[in-house]
């Protein structure tokens, strides 16, 4: 059973009667670069532009559900006969197709590289600047080369350091984290990490909201969190009375011995 053909205009040009006919046409020209077997029904046609209809076919080959064969052909002004212009294979509506290409260095999530592997990272990363500015010697070609000289005569061990982004990303990144105040860990807390004794200060522009936990016994030892983080492991927590181990009662000393236990 052949669908009726349907007319979706790509362009606002006129359908050319001669083109849109060439259904037949269309077809010989995809069965000779594809197998007939793999070659469904008339599915309609795209009206491009002037004189030039792209007509589609169902694709019958297996794996490929959904895609479609799409011939387009035009016919040259003054001209009866029409000409091949491409023949392809696109996918449909509900056809199963790659994910969009990610970078592979998008694609490493934390936890991802293992020993001897190396992440290097771009010259022009925006989360670094330099730790000192390049020199102003005109001569020098390698300003980086001389920025690693300073670095390492004044002892600093480091040529670039976080830049103003570098320090929002991180912090958004760890604020939003598992070790944030969104998590069921810390909405369950019954006080945040700010008023924490185990709570380590650190230093620089991020020390006004996070910190790193120092208790043994919690998730989160050895971690940044943030200030209004929290656990059940919290330095000031009291159990309540029905929470502590219950005592033990009073011992008993049992004097009943077997000749008294015959003469019950």
């Amino acid at each position: 059973m052949r669908h009726a053909s349907t007319v979706t205009a790509a362009t606002r040009a006129k359908p050319d009667t001669v083109a849109v006919q060439a259904v037949e046409v269309a077809r010989a020209a995809l069965l000779e670069h594809t197998d007939p077997a793999d070659v469904g029904e008339h599915l309609g046609h795209l009206v491009e532009g002037e004189r030039v209809v792209t007509h589609q076919f169902g694709c019958l080959r297996a794996g490929y559900q959904g895609w479609r064969w799409s011939v387009t052909v035009t016919r040259a002004p003054r001209h009866k006969d029409v000409t091949v212009d491409e023949v392809v294979l696109i996918p449909g509506d509900g056809a199963i197709v790659a994910p969009p290409w990610v970078p592979w260095k998008e694609r490493i999530q934390p936890g991802d590289l293992s020993p001897g592997d190396l992440l290097p990272v771009e010259d022009d990363d925006p989360r670094l600047v330099p730790t000192y500015s390049f020199g102003d010697d005109p001569l020098d070609t390698d300003a980086k080369a001389q920025v690693r000289q300073v670095a390492q005569d004044l002892g600093l061990g480091r040529v670039r350091t976080l830049s103003a982004e570098g320090h929002a990303l991180a912090a958004q990144r760890w604020y939003d984290g598992d070790r944030g105040p969104q998590t069921p860990l810390a909405q369950s807390a019954p006080a945040p990490c700010s008023t924490c004794g185990f709570l380590l200060r650190i230093s620089g522009s991020l020390s006004e909201t996070f910190g790193v936990c120092a208790n043994g016994n919690a998730n989160d030892d050895g971690q940044v969190v943030s200030f209004d983080h929290g656990c059940g492991a919290h330095s000031e927590i009291q159990l309540a009375r029905k929470h502590l181990p219950q005592a033990l009662p009073e011992p008993s000393f049992d004097t009943l011995t077997h000749d008294e236990f015959e003469s019950f």
